[in-house]
């Protein structure tokens, strides 16, 4: 108890505390040095702070051994933590309190998980968070990076409030060593191009890198923009001469094929920690279990975060919960050692550093590690002892051995195993487990076993709805993120929805249309417009799709915005297989103006699949109202979920509004599937969004209108657009190579249009004004029209539209100089009278 208050009242007063040297003044990289010519140069306290030992690892044949880390080194918790505290405050120091209040720390997994933390506890405002390398059912990762150097080396990042990582305050980042600085730029990297932030923050116990590699930090801050500063315990670097890794394999290999170390025995791994948790006092008689009576929906570490609410808890729990270890130990105990279990460091060391403090014993703490570390009992070498034993918690990357080193031979009177309950499985009590491995050793051993935070599981959401029991196509062409509304009565009278819409009463999406029933001359119409556009359809088809594949993904998901865009993502799945025998995935969802894309859908493709690789996929842009609210959207999704890497970039069959990067043509024809509704879409309505009827859990809605099957032609559609593909498809993949080479940002002049018309024709509302071919047929079918206006000279491209509008008794009136081929506008003061009512027209 002394020595930790000593320990601490050197931390507490800023003073840089001298490790305990247990191999009799013998620097603990000796052997390594002898033997490979590998040497430390810098700070005069690098040789107390770093042993050398060498490693099983194809990447480094070296391994920098931290004696104040607490993972293969025991040492005292004052220590361990104490140096977490100074690096923390020093950051404290640096930001300034506004600016501490504001970060977020994240540390390492594995080594660094204890030592961020502690971090985080030093500067005393932050949340934290760690990397993590088991993941976790339901839960989406916020990010990942991976770690060049590492044996393992894919991190995932899973708050479990994806806010975390949204903010634009300090990012802390912790690792134990900086060497060549690549993990914390894979790291800043992926996260700044998802949150963005002006600081960020390296901390680690040492800085190893290179002139060449210190240099590389600051470019990368300047290239996007941050500020990058570093805090460290020392620095220096490691002298490597040539040949040092095959020489270092050479010397792993001959050591272990001479002689195993002391206390390591090697064992094959179990096929997976399955079935009931045996009795530990009948397998192990000198193992305890310890209930620490941890605090309920107390998280176990920073896997998911830990907030400063959190740490308080947890200050005011270690008393208690160190008294129930203390009472467990064997009378007489002297030396006792806390174990912690790979990730799992922070708690096992605040256990640790609680027992130092309150008892009166030597307490030392270190945990497991899944890194294989070449062990020789010599004085002059880091890791002298290893156990060796089977993984215990069912990683995700199948069964392996794990280690525990310098434990075995070290005279401790009990050893304090902590895990987490997912570590908590048969493989941890098997004749060849841990604690049988650590029982050979230690007269006792205590198992105190604490509960692996279960983050709030989202809602499951359902699978997509496919055909035939959900639209008129084959369920591999598409499936849709929506619900069943089929048997809900939500139509309405064409009147009686445009008056409510307007007047403020209710929003389009709440209520649907009566289906138009095509007249006889229309479905002619509809079939001659077919027959002469396929093939131009087919060639926009292609052109659209090899632009995505080769700008956006080689597998690329493709989401339709339902209705619209369902019939040409199908299309474009269609010509992946034809032209390049791709399967893509094809979903469809749901976006309405002024309320967004469905989030539940995102969320569910954001489980299923990268959202890096979604592709969204419309008909045509009209004015570009939901390419903005696209992007609006997914904006506020990122923010409020921390689920990113979905683009609002659209790819649509026609662009004539000029609103988007990706597309087929910028010609303002007619795409006959325009001229239907349902039945050249599958059968499905228009999507639904209504309180009452979608849960905050729930998909939106749309209907199946299976009555209609005698007059669809959703199929037949399809089938004659993909009949030409074979004749256009060199001119469509020469288009498509040719625009690749373009400059095709958007000029938005669709929406200039559109304003310039709404106000000469005192309408006011842009939302009025429906430009192009399709948007002025959806207004003749679903809407209540006051007037089209044609460009002057348009031909058969707008035969159906004439029709419609002589059933309807709505003018078309010829514009010159008009950028689309026609614009069709609602009635701007609509009342049960005006046009469409009787099928006269009003003037206002």
């Amino acid at each position: 108890m002394e020595k930790a208050e000593k320990a601490e009242k050197a931390v507490n007063e800023g003073e840089h505390h001298e490790v305990g040297d247990a191999s009799g003044g013998v620097w603990s990289g000796t052997w390594v040095a002898e033997r490979l010519g590998v040497g430390l140069a810098g700070d005069d306290r690098l040789t107390g702070l770093l042993g050398l030992a060498l490693r099983r690892n194809p990447k480094r044949a070296h391994l920098l051994v931290s004696n104040v880390l607490g993972k293969h080194v025991p040492q005292s918790p004052s220590v361990v933590y104490g140096y977490g505290i100074e690096l923390g405050r020093r950051v404290r120091g640096l930001l300034g309190d506004d600016e501490a209040g504001r970060a977020v720390v994240l540390g390492y997994a594995e080594t660094a998980t204890g030592l961020g933390h502690s971090v985080a506890d030093g500067l005393g405002l932050a949340p934290y968070l760690h990397s993590t390398r088991r993941p976790v059912t339901g839960i989406a990762p916020s990010g990942g990076f991976e770690e060049s150097h590492s044996h393992a080396t894919s991190h995932l990042l899973l708050p479990e409030d994806p806010a975390l990582l949204t903010g634009d305050g300090p990012l802390v980042l912790v690792d134990d060593e900086f060497s060549t600085g690549n993990t914390v730029l894979n790291t800043v990297r992926d996260l700044h191009e998802r949150y963005p932030r002006r600081r960020y923050v390296v901390v680690a116990l040492v800085d190893m890198r290179s002139p060449a590699d210190a240099g590389r930090l600051a470019e990368f801050a300047s290239e996007i923009g941050a500020r990058v500063d570093l805090v460290a315990a020392a620095s220096g670097t490691v002298r490597l001469p040539e040949g040092v890794l095959e020489k270092g394999r050479e010397l792993v290999a001959r050591y272990e094929a001479e002689s195993a170390a002391p206390g390591d025995r090697p064992s094959a791994a179990p096929s997976g920690p399955t079935g009931p948790r045996p009795d530990d006092s009948r397998i192990h008689p000198r193992v305890t279990r310890v209930d620490l009576h941890w605090p309920a929906g107390l998280p176990d570490g920073g896997r998911h975060g830990f907030t400063p609410e959190h740490r308080a808890r947890l200050e005011a729990a270690l008393p208690g919960m160190t008294a129930r270890i203390a009472d467990a130990l064997p009378e007489g105990a002297r030396r006792v050692h806390v174990l912690g279990f790979e990730e799992l460091m922070y708690a096992p060391l605040r256990l640790a550093h609680e027992l130092e403090r309150a008892a009166d014993i030597e307490v030392r703490y270190s945990t497991t590690t899944r890194s294989p570390v070449l062990a020789v009992d010599d004085p002059g070498y880091a890791i002298r002892t290893r156990l060796a034993f089977p993984a215990h918690d069912d990683p995700a990357d199948g069964p392996g051995e794990r280690y525990a080193y310098n434990v075995a031979g070290a005279g401790f009177d009990a050893v304090v195993a902590v895990v987490d309950s997912a570590g908590d499985t048969p493989a941890l009590h098997a004749p060849d487990g841990l604690l049988a491995r650590l029982a050979a050793h230690t007269p006792r051993v205590l198992l105190a076993v604490i509960p692996s935070h279960a983050p709030e599981r989202p809602s499951m959401l359902p699978e997509p709805l496919r055909g035939p029991a959900f639209s008129s196509y084959a369920p591999e062409e598409v499936g849709w993120l929506l619900q069943d509304f089929s048997d809900v009565t939500l139509e309405a009278p064409t009147e009686e929805r445009e008056e409510a819409i307007q007047s403020g009463g209710a929003h389009y999406a709440e209520s649907l249309p009566v289906e138009y029933q095509p007249s006889e001359q229309y479905q002619e119409l509809f079939h001659a417009a077919l027959e002469d556009s396929a093939a131009r359809i087919a060639q926009a088809v292609g052109v659209v799709t090899e632009t995505v594949l080769a700008e956006r993904s080689p597998r690329p998901v493709l989401v339709s915005l339902a209705r619209a865009g369902t019939p040409v993502g199908i299309l474009m799945r269609r010509w992946a297989q034809h032209r390049h025998g791709l399967d893509l995935p094809h979903y469809a969802v749901s976006i309405v103006r002024g309320r967004g894309i469905d989030a539940n859908a995102l969320r569910w493709l954001a489980r299923h699949h990268d959202p890096r690789d979604v592709v969204f996929v419309d008909g045509w842009t009209g004015k570009g109202a939901i390419t903005r609210e696209l992007a609006q959207a997914l904006e506020e999704f990122g923010k409020s979920d921390g689920i990113t890497g979905f683009s609002p970039e659209i790819a649509v069959l026609a662009d004539p509004g000029s609103c988007v990067r990706t597309y087929g043509t910028r010609e303002d024809f007619l795409i006959p599937s325009a001229c239907l509704n349902s039945t050249v879409s599958g059968l499905i309505s228009r999507t639904v969004l209504r309180a009452d009827l979608v849960g905050p859990d729930d998909f939106h809605g749309a209907k199946f209108y299976r009555e209609l099957s005698g007059t669809d032609v959703s199929v037949t559609f399809l089938d004659a657009v993909s009949a030409r593909f074979p004749e256009v498809a060199d001119a469509a993949c020469a288009q498509a190579k040719e625009l690749l080479a373009t400059d095709r940002s958007p000029t938005w002049e669709g929406w200039a249009a559109v304003e310039r018309i709404s106000e000469e024709y005192a309408i006011h509302d842009v939302n009025l004004v429906k430009p192009g071919v399709g948007e002025t047929t959806r207004v003749m079918l679903r809407r209540v029209p006051w007037k089209v206006l044609a460009r002057a000279g348009a031909g058969s491209d707008l035969d159906h539209v004439r029709l419609l509008a002589g059933q309807r008794g709505v003018p078309v009136e010829e514009v010159d100089a008009l950028p689309y081929t026609c614009v069709g506008l609602i009635h701007p003061k609509y009342t049960r009278g005006a046009t469409g009512a009787d099928g006269k027209a009003v003037t206002i």
